[in-house]
């Protein structure tokens, strides 16, 4: 092997099949942070408390959540590709369905219908994206997380200048973009074989044994728990309009993918994932503790918000390439048990906030979540011999020549 194809290639030079799904990917992921500018907006115009508001966080992430459980039963049936179209199919028509509604509540059912979407396409995008990408695990992975950091980054500017027309704008904004994500899935991606072993239905759970796959799994439910509670409930306290609650997420959007694809791959190598993840869970831990005295300060709120991207991306990056080192499953398992219990705690966090905020006040979420990033700090520190150990072989695998790239992969 010459000295030219034992350099890493960049992880932006990819199949078409690949820009496919991963404008997909960033279109799916711009529907998590695309509501918030409109959440105060909804529950004003549709009459409809806080609590109710979030439950288009919950039904979204339970729902994405528990549906995970299933997604490698189904792909194993019908392939990856034909998973990733379902997936997509749901989603254009329950985005479009909720912009369609009329009440809150009917928002919500259809939010929990785009989260089945949801499920069926995220555990099996990343999946295609690791074997189909050029440039390794390590590039699949950074692609991967430029999409989602794009998308986080694209969500709130978008919802908000949709939502400044109407609250209905940024639903069917959505479907219209993942209609075109739809037809160039089919167009683009070669058609997937169904895979030699079907899946079990019970068999992400049954994952969750590996301790080294559990330990990852919780940690990012407890991060997630405060993550969530600052992406969803701080637009109530801050009281900015529609655009500027657009711009401010907008703003944090920017430092999640900055960091998520520029500074994660540099502060692993120079410090481990380990010890990068500790600083950067204690880091925004310390942020949802300035939130949480300083929730009357609309600057104070602002510039915490957009400062938590950085902590945000690091940990997207470092979580999600640690979890699929360390699982000693295939990938869509993995992929599918540590969805399951993050989107959990993504979930349950929104709802729970505004129920706190309600019957005792306004900083008590923000605490509670602080008290969650921490505690996954500890629960992190349990595994830490696994990651490490993983994180070698992995970093061993990516230097050595293999069959991570089949040769029709190979970009010249």
């Amino acid at each position: 092997m010459s000295g030219v194809e034992r350099a890493a290639p960049s992880p932006f030079r990819q199949p078409k099949g690949v820009w496919a799904v991963a404008f997909a990917c960033v279109v799916s992921f711009m529907g998590i942070g695309l509501v918030d500018p409109i959440l105060p907006a909804l529950s004003k115009q549709l009459k409809a408390s806080p609590s109710s508001v979030e439950l288009l966080f919950t039904s979204y992430l339970v729902v994405t959540a528990v549906a995970m459980l299933v997604t490698g039963w189904v792909s194993s049936r019908i392939g990856g590709k034909r998973t990733l179209v379902a997936g997509l199919v749901l989603i254009v028509a329950f985005s479009a369905l909720a912009g369609s509604s009329n009440t809150i509540n009917g928002i919500i059912g259809f939010r929990a219908g785009w989260g089945l979407g949801n499920a069926l396409f995220i555990a099996t995008s990343l999946a295609v994206i690791i074997g189909a990408a050029s440039g390794g695990f390590s590039g699949a992975i950074i692609l991967y997380e430029t999409a989602l950091g794009i998308g986080i980054a694209l969500g709130p500017l978008v919802g908000g200048e949709l939502g400044g027309i109407s609250w209905r704008g940024p639903f069917f904004g959505v479907s219209v973009l993942m209609a075109i994500s739809l037809v160039a899935t089919l167009l683009f991606v070669e058609n997937t074989p169904k895979p030699a072993r079907r899946t079990s239905i019970t068999e992400p759970l049954r994952a969750l044994r590996h301790r080294g796959l559990a330990i990852m799994s919780i940690t990012a439910l407890g991060y997630n728990w405060g993550f969530f509670t600052l992406l969803a409930y701080t637009p109530f306290p801050m009281h900015l309009g529609i655009h500027q609650l657009g711009y401010v997420f907008t703003g944090w959007g920017i430092m999640v993918a900055i960091f998520a694809v520029f500074v994660a791959p540099r502060m692993q190598a120079r410090f481990g994932t380990v010890r990068t993840l500790y600083v950067n869970l204690a880091l925004l831990a310390v942020d949802l503790v300035v939130i949480a005295v300083f929730t009357s300060s609309q600057l104070t709120l602002i510039v915490a918000v957009v400062v938590s991207g950085a902590f945000v991306g690091l940990n997207n990056t470092l979580t999600t390439q640690a979890v699929m080192l360390v699982a000693p499953v295939e990938k869509p398992v993995a992929s599918a048990s540590y969805g399951f219990v993050r989107f959990i705690g993504g979930g349950l966090a929104p709802y729970c906030a505004s129920q706190l905020a309600a019957h005792l006040n306004v900083h008590v979420p923000f605490y509670l979540g602080a008290v969650t990033v921490a505690a996954a700090i500890g629960v992190l520190a349990t595994g830490r011999s696994l990651v490490t150990q993983a994180e070698q072989g992995g970093a061993a695998a990516e230097v050595a020549p293999g069959p991570a790239m089949r040769p029709k992969e190979r970009i010249p």
